[in-house]
């Protein structure tokens, strides 16, 4: 794939407030998704949109997840949604009160998580913030490959208050509907106006709108101009409805009679959808947006009606004073009555200079028609995309390592997808090509079960791990005896099982596989295929006596109770295997020999894995301890004189007083290596295990005994083992598949590292 291709830009999401859900947010990420997704039909644009009540709202299709605003476990999964489902870009909308926590700070912990550029349209930005909120935005200004501003004001305040580089800002205008240049007559009959000068204001209703202004300045209009009529369009604003109902609205019409008024005045409380809108703008004369606060970088509505060829008198807000600077429009004074009535008069006198406005704002407005704004924002993203692969290199040295993580290899699934057929995985390969006559085992299936689900989180090449999912999963499902209670593990390639029942370590390797698909798989199916057979599956380890079996189903069992952690009979389960694996190392404990047998064999590491997991779930700090301290002692025994990763060779192994066999070095023991230092760098924050994880990686790509690679760049499989003298050239299911998982979860860790500034330990 060429580098161009790579950056090709195939699935955006935008992320905000989204109709039917009644505010300026949602109507611009609408409007704006819309408009991308119109203008390049090619990509699939999506939604994540945020509720502010309990039920959400009845959204579009697509709408694809739902956060809540102030649960901020809903703001991870949203996280994890977009990560595995293959987004290049997210296109924030940031308004600092539709996010939950302190100043909007949940929207901070989605940003860390995601793993594609991410590009915010600041809707607000604030000249005087608080602590919180200058800290929130420094942090959003960081999180975020590039942002956009509606105003040049906003830029500058980006640059001279929170020192947002220049380059990373992109000024985009807010976009409006493409209406004609039409005379307002044509839409009044609909209205019931038609004869009538009409002024407007419309967007949704509160106290800050400033419209009471606009009613007090309306008699000394009306003695001039008796035929006016002012129409005020919008609902409530939802959490000004929610805290004190409609009494600004009713106080307004209060006013009105008070005036004396009421027959020039119309209120029509609704939020209306956009083609009514255009209605309603179309059969305005004049446009007034009274608002009270100048510190609104952006509005919407202003937009809308200046695009669409209106004449407006506006009080100077940042958006207005720039936009109708230069006779583009009329500013007041802000709470001026007087002011608004002498200058809608003055326009109402003076029609040349009135239709003048007109037409220079309808001119002006061409350039931020949706269409025209939809590819200003496709050049922003298409930059974040090249940018953000080398932003992404960059976090990683400066927030989390004393050094630069090494590049990791593609992931490549042809290979496995070669090996697989339409039973399962087969075990092994002469080279590269399938060898029949090996058949299949259930303890290759179950690996590549739980790659799929990894690779799931990594949004990497999602259906052919799909595909892979499907078979495996089926094959652990058909592997099941139900009269035994026991999964066979060998089939012949004609489908004949080879044994009456497999090892204990084959069950254990698929609980393993099946927790994972309970606790982790995004899919329903998976989740209730995988927790039947977990639930018959479980109560025949109880009586199993091979501790590596105990260690694979405590890693099921941990990621098991991540989804279902009230489960009595699987938590007691867990006890027991664990004390079983604390006797077993208090048994054979030596000063010299901190493990758990008198041997080290094959898929040493999982031992101390498990002991990890199951301490710290269970607040065990003795059992978490003893974990740690096995897995480092293994880790310091399996370090060369040079500092690469020695694994015990399976040529003898290594028993204790005896001669440590050096060859054949087999995959498996750097593919549980790696994952026992991710975990035990997860649990303490320790960067040595990270670096350790990194060391027995990078035996895979040639930092070994012999310099030479076991990794196929070319078919993304993984050869069978490295010898005294060479590598073993064949690529069976059981070494690549220790490969690729070693290179998810590296991945998945890299990503982990990019989202914090320090090193932190993850809560399970």
């Amino acid at each position: 794939m060429s580098m161009k291709e790579n950056f090709k830009l195939r699935k955006i999401a935008f992320v905000g407030d989204y109709l039917p859900r009644k505010c300026g947010i949602a109507t611009f990420t609408s409007d704006l998704l819309a408009a991308v997704a119109t203008a390049h039909p090619q990509n699939q644009c999506l939604s994540v949109s945020v509720n502010d009540i309990q039920d959400g709202y009845e959204y579009p299709e697509e709408v694809r997840f739902e956060i809540e605003e102030q649960d901020l476990s809903s703001y991870l999964r949203a996280a994890d949604f977009l990560n595995i489902s293959n987004v290049d870009i997210v296109c924030l909308q940031h308004e600092f009160g539709i996010f939950g926590g302190p100043a909007g700070g949940h929207i901070l912990a989605f940003l860390r998580e995601l793993r594609m550029p991410v590009v915010t349209t600041l809707h607000t930005v604030l000249r005087e913030p608080r602590t919180d909120q200058r800290r929130v935005m420094q942090e959003l200004i960081s999180l975020s490959t590039r942002l956009v501003v509606m105003a040049e004001r906003g830029r500058q305040m980006l640059e001279e208050i929170y020192h947002a580089p220049l380059a990373k800002i992109d000024l985009i205008p807010h976009g409006i509907p493409d209406v004609g240049f039409v005379d307002p007559t044509y839409f009044k009959d609909q209205f019931g106006v038609e004869g009538r000068v009409v002024l407007l204001t419309f967007g949704l209703l509160s106290p800050n709108k400033g419209i009471e202004y606009v009613l007090n300045a309306l008699p000394d209009i009306l003695a001039e101009f008796p035929d006016v009529v002012y129409i005020v369009l919008g609902g409530t604003h939802p959490n000004e409805l929610r805290e004190h109902g409609e009494a600004y609205r009713l106080s307004l019409e209060i006013l009105a009679k008070k005036n004396k008024i009421e027959k020039n005045v119309v209120f029509y409380n609704r939020f209306v959808d956009l083609e009514n809108l255009k209605e309603f703008i179309g059969a305005a004369d004049l446009y007034i947006t009274p608002y009270l606060n100048e510190a609104q970088i952006t509005s919407g509505t202003l937009a809308y009606t200046f695009g669409s060829g209106k004449a407006v008198v506006s009080t100077p807000y940042w958006h207005a004073a720039e936009l109708l600077a230069e006779d583009r429009g009329v500013l007041v004074p802000f709470a001026d009555a007087p002011a608004i009535a002498r200058e809608v008069i003055g326009l109402l006198r003076d029609d040349t200079r009135r239709h003048g406005m007109r037409k220079n704002a309808y001119r002006i407005g061409r350039d931020m028609i949706w269409s025209n704004v939809a590819q200003l924002y496709m050049r922003s993203f298409e930059l974040s995309r090249l940018e953000g692969a080398a932003l992404s290199r960059e976090s990683l040295l400066t927030k989390t390592l004393d050094q630069r993580p090494r590049e990791l290899p593609e992931l490549k699934l042809d290979h496995l997808s070669q090996m697989t057929d339409s039973t399962g995985v087969l075990q092994h390969a002469v080279f590269s090509v399938p060898n029949f006559s090996e058949g299949y085992c259930t303890d290759d299936n179950a690996r590549a079960f739980i790659l799929t689900v990894l690779l799931d989180e990594l949004g990497e090449d999602q259906d052919r791990g799909r595909a892979v999912a499907n078979t495996c999963g089926a094959f652990l499902h058909h592997a099941f005896d139900t009269k035994r209670n026991r999964f066979h593990n060998f089939m012949s390639f004609d489908r004949r099982w080879l044994d009456e029942q497999g090892s204990e370590d084959c069950h254990g390797r698929a609980l393993w596989a099946l927790g994972i698909g309970v606790g982790r798989s995004p899919f329903r199916s998976f989740q209730m295929m995988a927790g039947q057979l977990f639930a018959l599956a479980l109560p025949a380890v109880t009586e199993f006596t091979s501790p590596r079996a105990w260690a694979f189903s405590l890693i099921g069992i941990h990621e098991y109770l991540r989804r279902l952690s009230g489960d009595s009979m699987v938590n007691q389960t867990r006890e027991s295997l664990t004390s079983r694996l604390v006797e077993l190392f208090e048994k054979n404990f030596r000063p010299d020999w901190r493990w758990f047998e008198k041997e080290l064999s094959y898929d040493n590491a999982k031992l101390a894995h498990a002991l990890i997991l199951s301490g710290r779930a269970t607040g065990q700090h003795a059992v978490y301890e003893r974990g740690l301290q096995a897995l480092r002692w293994l880790t310091e025994l399996q370090m060369s004189e040079k500092g690469h990763f020695r694994p015990i060779g399976s040529n003898g192994f290594y028993r204790r007083g005896g001669t440590r066999a050096n060859f054949d070095q087999q995959p498996i023991e750097a593919q549980a290596t790696v994952s026992a230092c991710l975990e035990a760098y997860r649990a303490t924050s320790d960067v040595w295990w990270y670096e350790q994880a990194q060391r027995a990686f990078d035996w895979f790509i040639g930092w070994n005994d012999l310099g030479l690679e076991l990794y196929s760049a070319e078919t993304g499989g993984c050869r069978d083992g490295l010898h005294v003298d060479r590598v073993n050239g064949n690529q069976g299911a059981e070494s690549t598949l220790a490969f690729l998982l070693s290179l998810a979860e590296m991945r998945l860790a890299q990503n982990m590292l990019t989202s914090f500034k320090q090193p932190i330990a993850v809560e399970e």
